[in-house]
């Protein structure tokens, strides 16, 4: 393994043994080799440069997903520039925010979009704005193409500065940007690599989305850190993934994808026989989800468990026993514990349910200017306070019971909203659900169900409050059970339990009017 601390490091190493190596390849059939990722990246880096772009200035991309995108990454990098990426569906008044808190030095934009959002970045005090189409098309590429690929100071400062600036989902109030080092993008590929068993014969069917952490950092690093390949899908589609399928060994998904496929009579044991790999993240997977595919492909489904601020932090074992409903153990290098909401003192006991807090090369260096909500988020002995409430097991396994500020107080009492989730979830007939703490005239908070059962499905509140009864404490119960057609969720296909809330605000404030009148 090259470089622990420097992610440039993996592309001189390939380009030291196998330049003509595959790096990327697209559904059209267009193909970069890594001599190509370091020629574009390095005419990338050039052009940045002549517009004045030094290391530590960001680098603001609202672009679609494309090879040249992930080489414009590459390129702050060689740099020392730091990357933001931003969703391309963000609207202006967002995008007016990201670039009063990030002060960019440059914006790159889809080509379509310039006429609209580049008379913003101008307000802003943006110095140059930039075009990058999902062809390789825009004013960046144009001005690369006439740089060479040498043309710029490549970065020689310190691994601890921050090389890219993800901004969290911000469901509690505005997102915060997530200064992520060179440290920790090199020493979380090199343990995923280890863990996941990367090797250069690997090809990763790459269909996520690269403005967020998990497609641009979790699945892109361990193909570049080994010098393997990717297919390089531009969204999820279920046809053309099952069209690819046979050339890959490694597929790296949200639970949405593996959801979707299971609806698809095209997945089966010979359809997926040459993968070797099936990896999924950034929300729960569903147990009966992880059983499912087992069933209908052979491959147990490897859950992991990352954060924005801290990469990835635990997965289940390649080979041994991969949990459905866990996270499994941590990964090399990294420490993790369970403590006291309150208090903070670290929980020894096997299965007791606290605030998880991560150690390790892999955590962030704090909020970027913001170093107020920094030191409120760290402990004095280095732990970082994931929000996070989950119980490790008696064999050292992770298991997510939910946010800490998901958490149910109801009646004085304290509901744990994947315990409910589970029990509903196993209903007959429920898709999925979500639980949630809805103001309560009476009692603080009322537990309440947001249910999204299957097509053709009968089952009603009632049935499922009877199952309950049988199966959790009183206090547990679900005041209402609602039902919906699906869920809401965020891009990466995570349940947005605050939209839920924002939605039954009212719901017992309501009820309560009515019992008056």
């Amino acid at each position: 393994m090259p470089s622990s601390i420097d992610p440039v490091a993996w592309l001189d190493a390939v380009l030291e043994t196998e330049p003509g190596r595959i790096f990327i390849e697209t559904p059209d059939g267009r193909t970069y080799t890594y001599r190509d990722l370091a020629d574009i990246s390095g005419q990338i880096a050039s052009a940045l440069a002549k517009r004045g772009v030094v290391a530590g200035d960001r680098v603001v991309a609202k672009i679609d997903k494309s090879p040249e995108a992930f080489m414009l990454c590459v390129a702050c990098w060689r740099l020392g520039a730091v990357f933001v990426p931003l969703n391309p569906a963000y609207t202006i008044p967002e995008l007016e925010y990201f670039l009063t808190d990030a002060e960019p030095r440059v914006v790159v934009l889809r080509p379509q979009d310039k006429e609209t959002l580049a008379p913003i970045a101008q307000k802003k005090g943006v110095a140059c704005i930039e075009t990058l189409g999902d062809m390789g098309d825009g004013s960046l590429m144009e001005l690369s193409h006439s740089r060479s690929s040498t043309d710029f100071p490549r970065f020689i400062g310190s691994p601890d500065e921050p090389t890219a600036l993800l901004y969290t989902s911000g469901t509690t109030g505005r997102s915060k940007g997530a200064m992520i080092t060179r440290r920790n993008l090199a020493s979380n590929a090199a343990a995923l690599v280890q863990v996941w068993r990367f090797t250069q014969a690997d090809v990763l069917l790459h269909a996520l989305p690269i403005f967020h952490i998990h497609g641009l950092f979790i699945a892109c690093n361990p193909v570049l850190a080994a010098g393997a390949s990717m297919l390089f899908l531009p969204k999820f589609n279920a046809d053309e993934i099952m069209r690819v399928m046979p050339r890959a060994t490694v597929m790296m998904g949200v639970p949405t994808f593996y959801t979707r496929l299971l609806q698809d009579p095209k997945l089966t044991r010979n359809a997926t026989a040459h993968l070797r790999l099936f990896i999924s993240g950034s929300a729960p997977l569903l147990s009966e989800t992880h059983r499912q595919f087992e069933i209908k492909t052979g491959h147990r489904i490897l859950e992991r468990y990352a954060m924005t601020e801290t990469l990835v932090n635990t997965s289940n074992p390649y080979e041994g026993t991969r949990l459905a409903g866990s996270v499994g153990l941590t990964v090399p290098g990294i420490e993790i514990r369970a403590a006291d909401p309150e208090t903070g003192r670290p929980l020894s006991r096997p299965n007791a349910v606290g605030v998880l807090e991560v150690r390790g090369p892999n955590v962030f260096k704090g909020y970027w200017r913001n170093p107020e909500k920094t030191a409120g988020e760290f402990r004095p002995d280095g732990f970082f306070i994931t929000g996070d409430l989950g119980k490790i097991d008696e064999n050292n396994y992770v298991h997510l019971i939910g946010r800490a500020k998901d958490l149910i107080i109801t009646g004085g009492f304290n509901v744990y909203p994947k315990e409910v989730e589970t029990e509903i979830d196993a209903l007959p007939g429920v898709v999925e659900s979500a639980v949630i703490g809805v103001p309560h005239p009476d009692f603080g908070e009322g537990v309440t169900a947001v249910v999204a059962k299957a097509k053709g499905a009968t089952i009603d509140e009632r049935q499922v409050l009877k199952a309950l009864a049988e199966r959790l404490a009183s206090y547990k119960h679900p005041k209402r059970v609602l039902f919906v057609d699906e869920l809401p969720r965020n891009v990466m296909g995570k349940v947005q339990k605050n939209v839920l809330r924002e939605t039954y605000l009212a719901l017992y404030q309501q009820r309560d009017r009515i019992e008056r009148s």
